[in-house]
């Protein structure tokens, strides 16, 4: 019998939930073959995958969650602080399963095609990802390629979750991982209540130096659907300013007033550039801007888990949570506007 997902809603796989999970008793719970739908084609997974590639940011974590070591996965690019390819919720999972270090995919220029063949993966799992489709043609190639439901670097961490243990044969297992999750966001933002009531703004990568351009993530972003998770509204004026389906956007700091509904805007830098954006005379008139109600985050592992993956959210979760809190603390806090 033939097994057809699309995935896109959590419905899709609904009540498959174990009562109890553990990485260590993983076991096939599909039936062959599965057919799995998405944005570049069609996935047909016709037994159980014994080698599993992935490629793209952070899908080598479901399995490596679900107790199963992939054969290649992408090198860490981002937050990488000892400079091994492997971030450290991801070297002490590896740890933890007494595993070596698997073949790491070096996408610096792109998808390295040749050494994802070279490890003769069964499945590549690739949920969240930007990939293209020549990117998935060639890869359709080599083995069955689990892309993105919708849209490039759109696929929230369940949907990670969900796609790519499909594709391992493990989705109930998959679904009782998201409930473990969702249960210790949920225990670490009940001690939170400040945050309560407040909206949160995901700025990229502002430029001190030029700050004539407001860069943002959009609500197709999954930074800006985490903050949802943590208790934390998406402001009116996100989500009208994500019209297009982008995960990102942008506009002119003469516009800067359309977001005076944000209490709280977290971007990645730091002192500087808080000082340089209370400095400027547009950016100024942000009312969370003038309270410093700001988070900042840097290259390392806890701005790289701000995008929230399977193994980096419990590794990451309290530190996150309470610099939010903080911030949350100073938006509480009468703004004064800069004089015109």
């Amino acid at each position: 019998m033939r097994i057809f997902l699309r995935l896109v809603r959590p419905i899709a796989v609904a009540g498959l939930l174990l009562a109890a999970w553990s990485p260590a008793r993983a076991e096939d719970s599909a039936t062959y073959p599965i057919v799995i739908n998405h944005a570049l084609g069609t996935a047909i997974i016709a037994k159980k995958p014994e080698r599993v590639a992935t490629v793209a940011w952070a899908n080598h974590e479901v399995p490596l969650a679900l107790g199963v070591v992939p054969v290649g996965f992408a090198a860490a690019n981002f937050g990488d602080d000892d400079g091994d390819g492997l971030l450290p919720w991801v070297e002490e999972r590896l740890a933890e399963l007494k595993a070596e270090t698997p073949v790491l995919f070096d996408e610096g220029d792109g998808i390295d095609f040749e050494a994802v063949a070279a490890t003769e993966p069964d499945v590549i799992l690739a949920a969240y990802s930007g990939l293209s489709q020549a990117d998935y043609d060639m890869l359709s190639q080599i083995a069955p390629v689990i892309a993105y439901p919708d849209a490039v670097w759109s696929t929230d961490w369940r949907e990670m979750i969900r796609l790519n243990s499909v594709g391992l044969g493990l989705a109930s297992e998959g679904e009782a991982l998201i409930r473990k999750i969702e249960g210790e966001i949920a225990a670490e933002v009940a001690g939170h209540p400040e945050l309560r009531g407040k909206s949160a703004m995901f700025v990229t990568h502002l430029d001190a130096s030029d700050l004539s351009k407001v860069n943002f993530y959009t609500t197709q972003d999954t930074r800006v659907r985490f903050f949802k998770d943590l208790g934390l509204a998406t402001p009116r004026s996100v989500v009208e300013a994500s019209a297009g389906g982008s995960f990102a956007g942008s506009i002119s700091a003469e516009r800067i007033d359309a977001f005076d509904d944000v209490d709280i805007v977290v971007t990645y830098g730091a002192q500087k550039l808080i000082d340089a954006m209370a400095a400027n005379p547009l950016l100024a008139r942000m009312p969370a801007v003038t309270r410093g109600s700001i988070v900042t985050l840097g290259r390392d592992p806890l701005g790289t888990a701000a995008n929230p993956t399977p193994l980096s959210i419990p590794w990451v979760l309290k530190d996150y949570v309470a610099l939010l809190a903080k911030a949350a603390d100073r938006s509480a806090v009468p703004a004064t506007p800069q004089s015109e």
